[in-house]
């Protein structure tokens, strides 16, 4: 492992610094990540014949991520995904949200916590700490929020995120992170080989609201073995026409879930696998989350420059995003819609571990 590096990155325009941190464990894992958003802006991963090459996208400057970033690389909070008709309840009481993306509340509005200066420092070489204190009523969400999120690098070529938050009111609460994959570091991402643990998913409406769990068996969605990305991605299937390509949950197998994201003892599972045919690299996703959000990039229409210099295009990059169901405040809490309800006194707990490797 050496020693983390700071530098400053950049200046906000009410002229705040931004600082870039980066973590190197010595054998050719190496992340970057800067205060804004808690973005990481690089994550540099070995090919089979030890060939570094930056695994997610990112946009050239923090002018860029500060006007026009698509959730590049940030953290997501207080919650991921959509929420519809921008509004829930908590003990009969109704909280509206900002609707920003059409009549529902996406990733915790305008001014999520990928738009915000987050507070950090080294706890040591291989794991940086995030802090961002929420005010109550931030975006409309109620009761004052402390959450840490920190980026640690583990062994066997891991980075895992883990995440930790409390309240004084109660409130929702679904953290994730929004990275951006492609494990052959440019280029399109549709023809790696994915493979999902979950045999059931949530349909959709044309507003990308869940409308119903279904099972994956017999559709484009059945990625319990492993299928190349673009293999079914043109069919004329109803759900993949109203999520302009995957952009749906998949309820993960095996796992039990855990109020308030998950048990501090419990162990990750295997959400999803990834491999690049062509450079070897492969990525296993684990996680405490109940579920895991696939998107194919869908709405990358070429008018973004990326931090390598290309234009990015639909489906250059693919996400896999740890986390509770969307629309679960507004749905009754059942084992497939585990509660994310936040209370005084609790601790919300999560952890992800990405872990990488390379085969001929």
């Amino acid at each position: 492992m050496t020693p983390m590096q700071r530098k400053v990155y950049g200046h906000l325009p009410d002229g705040r610094p931004v600082h870039e941190y980066t973590m190197d464990n010595g054998r050719g894992l190496r992340l970057s990540a800067i205060t804004y958003g808690g973005i990481v802006t690089r994550l540099e991963v070995p090919d089979a014949r030890g060939q570094l090459a930056n695994v997610v996208l990112g946009l050239p400057t923090l002018e860029d991520y500060v006007l026009r970033n698509p959730h590049f690389g940030v953290i997501v909070g207080r919650y991921g995904n959509r929420i519809a008709n921008a509004a829930f309840r908590i003990d009969g009481e109704r909280h509206a949200l900002p609707a920003n993306d059409g009549a529902n509340c996406l990733h915790g509005g305008p001014r999520g916590f990928g738009l915000q200066l987050w507070r950090a420092e080294a706890e040591s070489d291989d794991c940086l700490r995030f802090e961002l204190d929420s005010p109550d009523g931030d975006q409309g969400f109620p009761g004052r929020l402390r959450a840490v999120v920190r980026y640690r690098l583990v062994e066997d070529m891991g980075w895992q995120v883990e995440y930790e938050a409390t309240t004084d009111r109660p409130t929702v609460v679904n953290l994730t992170h929004h990275d951006y994959f492609n494990l052959a570091g440019h280029g399109s991402a549709l023809d790696h080989e994915l493979q999902i643990a979950g045999s059931r998913y949530c349909e959709i409406d044309a507003a990308s609201i869940p409308t119903s769990i279904a099972p994956v068996a017999g559709t484009p969605f059945d990625f319990r073995e492993s299928q190349t990305i673009a293999s079914r991605l043109r069919e004329g299937h109803p759900q993949l026409r109203h999520g302009k390509g995957y952009d749906h949950h998949w309820v993960l197998d095996g796992l039990v879930d855990a109020p308030l994201g998950a048990r501090a003892d419990a162990q990750p599972h295997l959400a999803a696998r990834l491999r690049d045919p062509a450079s070897g690299r492969w990525m296993e996703v684990l996680t405490t989350e109940p579920g895991v959000q696939f998107y194919s990039g869908n709405f990358l229409d070429g008018s973004l420059l990326g931090s390598g210099g290309e234009f990015i295009r639909q489906g250059d990059g693919l996400c896999l995003e740890t986390q509770h169901a969307p629309d679960s405040p507004n749905r009754a809490v059942s084992a497939e819609w585990p509660s994310t309800v936040l209370r005084p006194g609790e601790v919300y707990r999560s952890r992800t571990l990405h872990r990488f490797g390379a085969t001929p």
